[in-house]
């Protein structure tokens, strides 16, 4: 993991963009301009020292469009999969073929993840501390 600094990060981000698979611009297609579920989603966003595919930063949540180079790079993704977490993300992984030919129910995963946002007191962070008349004695 390396850190950017706002200039290299916003090279890499554009150069990502440009650079998208087949299958991360057909999603992107489909969840651009509020398009599923009139939810917002951005694309190749800095998270700390990763960029996430797309991002929908109401429902916090991390979709990633992985292509065969993952197979062998689990750790990687494993890492970056606990970091997101550790910030409050919840994070969805698709496979590039899966996209390719079964854009519905990638759309329908996704869609489901954004619906189905979980409690805050079952967030990364912890419980939420009691109102202060409910405190342990």
């Amino acid at each position: 993991m390396r850190q950017h600094d706002g200039t290299e990060a916003l090279n890499r981000a554009r150069e990502l963009r440009r650079d998208a698979t087949e299958a991360e611009d057909g999603l992107w297609y489909r969840l651009r301009s509020r398009r599923l579920g009139n939810f917002k989603f951005r694309r190749q966003v800095w998270i700390g020292p990763f960029i996430a595919d797309f991002l929908c930063m109401d429902a916090m949540l991390v979709v990633e469009v992985d292509g065969s180079q993952h197979i062998e790079d689990v750790a990687y993704d494993d890492d970056r999969t606990a970091f997101l977490a550790t910030k409050g993300y919840r994070v969805i992984r698709v496979w590039n073929n899966d996209v390719m030919q079964r854009m519905d129910g990638v759309l329908a995963v996704i869609l489901d993840g954004l619906t189905c946002v979980p409690s805050p007191s079952h967030a990364s962070h912890g419980p939420l501390p009691l109102p202060v008349g409910e405190r342990g004695k």
